[in-house]
């Protein structure tokens, strides 16, 4: 297993507002880099250019020494062909396409997950796009289908007549938004209909979930090549570092690592009062590495509340203070981050 871990990929998946430029380059710092870090996506338009605002992400300079690959999302080919040409100008050797976002504002507009509603559009805009010759790897990220099952097997062959570089499946539809556990049984009976390298992404907890999802999608024909993590990773910073045989998060690392986002937050947006809202979103993913109940304190539930409803910084501070005093850190996260069908 050991080996079969050595030859993956074990990847930030892209998360819009939490796995910016700043939390990448502390997560490398402080608990060391992922493979690689995909970007929250980006939404190119008709003019062709980058506006400011994605360039700040973008900027080969920003990222530095860590492998990230930008991730398009938009329904019409002329403009991914220009931002793909674009972004191999800028250095970039791959490009992700997003058709698994299952945001009611994106899908409505027929992007992200709003895609698989039309596989002839789909297959047109694919069409085009590996027709372009272009300069940079294309990869996708994709969920199984739009509200149905059965859609996936005609939806994986579609997506391995093309020479995809690396097709990651979400293994939930569209309609399921995040509700539920992934329908791994739907990804199994396509498996040999994937015949480019496979990247698996949904439910990993912990690292034992990687070893789970490495063994049990080892003889795709394809290849597996790369396990996506996302909240657990939010959660459980340490968690790549885990996988690779490396120790557990230490009460330490994470306060150091939440102090250092929120200096680093105001340094990059210039508003200490922005960078504290920004901070109660890393919380509550955070919060999953502590246990719930407390001999000393109050019930993690509450104080939770407690922590969210807080409207300054000093306030939450002190929460966060009777927080590690009362309530044991974990070596792994709990799905705190789940929601029932």
């Amino acid at each position: 297993m050991t080996d079969l871990l050595n030859r993956l990929r074990l990847t930030a998946a892209p998360m819009e507002g939490i796995t910016t430029v700043v939390w990448r380059r502390l997560h490398a710092e402080f608990f060391g880099a992922a493979d690689r870090y995909y970007l929250p996506f980006v939404t190119p338009t008709t003019e062709p250019r980058f506006t400011e605002r994605q360039l700040r992400e973008l900027d080969p300079r920003v990222n530095g020494p860590l492998t990230v690959i930008p991730q398009l999302l938009t329904r019409r080919a002329p403009d991914f062909i220009w931002a793909a040409r674009a972004l191999a100008d800028m250095g970039y050797t791959e490009v992700n396409l997003n058709i698994g976002c299952p945001a009611g504002t994106v899908t409505a507009k027929g992007k992200g997950s709003g895609f698989l509603r039309e596989p002839v559009a789909l297959a047109a805009f694919l069409d085009e796009v590996f027709n372009a010759q272009l300069p940079i790897a294309v990869s996708i990220k994709t969920r199984i289908g739009y509200a149905d099952e059965e859609e996936f097997s005609d939806l994986a062959r579609l997506l391995s007549s093309y020479p995809v570089a690396t097709l990651t499946v979400h293994p939930r539809l569209k309609t399921d938004l995040y509700r539920g556990s992934v329908r791994l049984s739907v990804l199994e009976r396509s498996l040999a209909d994937i015949t480019v390298p496979l990247a698996y992404n949904g439910d990993i907890v912990n690292e034992k979930d990687v070893v789970r999802m490495a063994e049990r999608f080892a003889s795709v024909p394809g290849g597996l090549v790369e396990v996506m993590v996302g909240r657990a990773l939010t959660a459980d910073p340490a968690l790549i570092r885990k996988a690779r045989g490396g120790r557990p998060a230490s009460l330490r690392e994470i306060t150091g690592f939440m102090e250092a986002l929120l200096d680093e937050y105001t340094v990059h947006w210039g508003n200490r009062m922005n960078s504290f809202k920004r901070m109660k979103e890393y919380w509550w993913f955070v919060l999953c590495m502590f246990e719930e109940d407390s001999a000393e304190g109050r019930d993690l539930g509450k104080l939770a509340k407690d922590m969210f409803r807080a409207r300054d910084e000093a306030r939450f501070r002190a929460l966060v203070s009777e927080l590690t005093e009362t309530h044991a850190l974990r070596t792994d996260a709990r799905y705190g981050w789940f929601k029932p069908a």
